[in-house]
């Protein structure tokens, strides 16, 4: 067994000083506030690690290479097709190992990743169907991030419209075929889950819905949802119903269900969506222009939330967990929308990706702890739980990940110099 101790704890019930951590084989196995220094002392401050529930790691090579472009999401989306259309698994492996890493250095502890890059193109497959998928476990696994991997149903390039270009490297012909190569996928790994998703309603037809929901298999089940207005008017001309109802109708909405961006609803839709989960992703709907999501409707309810780096124009889980108060305040014009401890929630909802023992620094909890500096100029001064409101990435010193120490006063001990990778990785990429 292993005792820290730490000065401060954001547990359950709140922010608490002098807090004591037993850990055993991985597991939390005592938590004690109120106690004096003993064992390794940590510094600053203790939180549970953080839960990044929606990413896209190849999106990484975009940053900074789309900020000054005119135009919208499906103008953006052509320079993201620009570099799927150059990665194989062998440099997928590569970027992602990187990308995981600095999720881990920013305070993420798990990662979903909704996965559709699967095949070469044109028709052809690769003698191992789930190359791509291997490479991303290889990656997360080298990072030493928790992964649930989301391998993505994409099935047509619009409604009623055949995939074309690089979108044939996400096809597999029909939702038959996807399960099949989905059941052939045994991943490695203790920190390793998978899960399914339909990537939206315009890339998967309704009939073929069912057939991806039964390959979930009672796993969790995610989906991009109304992120654009024209995904709703199209789909309200072909099906004459929102794409919420769409999924509804197909039994796509479950407990297990999890929403992505859930932006542009009717109060019809937050009402059918009120089960299961939405994740928002704040800094990517903000980067793209897609627009505020009604998150606080949502968690009222019933709905619980859970927040993603999404295109990874920030990798910071302090900014999306600020910017869901944030966005609510600017289309709302009033504050304090959501508590701190709401935000927090959010911000750690592993249960989200199929991670139900992490979250919350408690007994029973798996050991995933992130220690932030409470006296850099962002920090000092900051009173308990308004740490959410002024850390950043940059003011995380420590990352355990089920019990282990994967980064230690700012290095990560597995990828040492994970600038020099992604330098490395995302040059090549744009050669």
């Amino acid at each position: 067994m292993s005792s820290y101790w730490c000065p401060r704890a954001w547990l359950p019930g709140g922010v608490a000083d002098g807090v004591r951590i037993d850990i055993a084989e991985g597991v939390i196995t005592a938590v004690t506030p109120g106690e004096k220094p003993s064992g390794t002392v940590l510094s600053g401050m203790v939180v549970p690690g953080f839960a990044n529930a929606h990413s896209h790691a190849f999106h990484r090579a975009l940053r900074g290479r789309t900020h000054a472009d005119r135009g919208s999401f499906w103008t953006w989306r052509e320079r993201m097709y620009a570099v799927a259309r150059r990665l194989e698994p062998d440099s997928y492996y590569r970027l992602a190992r990187a990308v995981y890493a600095e999720m881990v250095l920013a305070g993420y502890t798990s990662v979903a990743e909704f996965h559709y890059l699967h095949h070469p193109g044109h028709g052809q497959r690769y003698a191992d169907p789930n190359e791509f998928s291997h490479a991303l476990v290889a990656a997360a696994g080298d990072a030493g991030i928790r992964l649930t991997l989301l391998d993505v149903c994409y099935l047509a390039g619009g409604f009623g419209r055949p995939t074309t270009g690089v979108q044939q490297r996400f096809d597999d012909g029909d939702a038959d075929a996807w399960a099949r190569r989905i059941e052939s996928f045994e991943p490695a790994g203790e920190l390793v889950r998978t899960g399914a998703a339909i990537h939206s309603v315009r890339a998967v037809p309704a009939e073929q819905m069912p057939a991806v929901v039964h390959g979930a298999a009672g796993r969790p089940l995610h989906v991009h949802l109304s992120e654009q207005p024209l995904e709703n008017e199209e789909c309200l001309a072909v099906y004459g119903c929102t794409p919420t109802q769409l999924l509804s109708a197909a039994g796509a909405l479950t407990p297990k269900t999890v929403a992505v961006h859930a932006t542009h609803l009717t109060p019809g839709d937050i009402a059918e969506l009120s089960a299961g989960w939405i994740c928002l992703c704040p800094s990517t709907e903000a980067d793209l222009g897609d627009g505020i999501g009604p998150a606080r409707a949502l968690a009222d309810a019933g709905a619980r939330l859970s927040l993603g780096s999404d295109g990874q124009s920030i990798i910071d889980p302090w900014f999306e967990a600020r910017a869901l108060e944030l966005h609510e305040r600017l289309a709302g014009g009033r504050r304090g929308r959501f508590e701190a401890s709401e935000l927090l929630s959010a911000a750690t909802a592993h249960a989200a990706s199929g991670w139900t023992d992490l979250g919350a620094i408690a007994p029973g909890r798996d050991a995933d702890l992130v220690c932030v500096d409470t006296a850099s100029v962002r920090t000092a001064g900051i009173d308990g739980a308004g740490i959410l409101f002024a850390a950043t990435a940059s003011d995380v010193t420590d990352v355990m990940i089920a019990g282990r120490w994967v980064v230690r006063d700012r290095i990560h001990r597995l990828i040492p110099d994970v600038p020099a990778t992604l330098e490395a990785e995302i040059g090549a990429l744009w050669q």
